[in-house]
């Protein structure tokens, strides 16, 4: 969360995201939500609302694939802004973009040891996406994906999926 104040990590945050609606529903459908008015304060645990000018909120979850790995909100917009479905649709591919870069996003030279789709897959597990949905979305089998994960467990000299995705954090190859 960034404000005028700073930046707070999202686990100094320790809230069930089910209590904030807004945040929760556009995580489940991997849309972005805006509410403003009444439904905001509908919207919005009483642990977030302040005595301000605030009355507006915009979530944009942010797409890995199928999987959503974090989510954008704001409650700062220009006076008069007209929100349509035009403009949440942009908001919803702006969190897919972030979600295609951090994708492609690798951290070392380490990366080198592994073919790209052994480490895509690799990613994909880090993210939390199944076997089933990596095949859906990759376009490929359920035993292509496991292949892949069983010869970059054998590249990472790992014992098992979680320990491959361990070393590919620790070496800074994925994030």
């Amino acid at each position: 969360m960034i404000t005028n104040d700073g930046l707070t990590h999202i686990r100094e945050i320790r809230d069930d995201i089910r209590s904030l609606p807004i945040i929760f529903t556009a995580i489940c459908e991997r849309k972005a939500k805006f509410c403003s008015g009444i439904e905001y304060l509908k919207q919005t645990s009483s642990k977030y609302i302040f005595p301000s000018s605030v009355n507006s909120m915009i979530a944009v979850p942010i797409c890995f694939g199928s999987v959503v790995v974090g989510y954008i909100c704001s409650t700062e917009f220009k006076d008069h802004l007209k929100m349509d479905d035009k403009l949440l649709s942009s908001f919803t591919y702006y969190g897919k973009l972030i979600g295609k870069f951090l994708e492609n996003t690798t951290g070392a030279y380490d990366s080198i040891i592994l073919s790209k789709r052994e480490l895509e897959v690799m990613k994909r597990i880090a993210w939390g996406e199944s076997t089933n949905e990596m095949a859906d979305s990759m376009n490929i089998s359920e035993l292509t994906v496991k292949q892949y994960v069983k010869s970059a467990i054998k590249k990472l000299g790992a014992n098992n999926r979680s320990h491959a995705v361990g070393e590919l954090i620790r070496k800074g190859i994925i994030s």
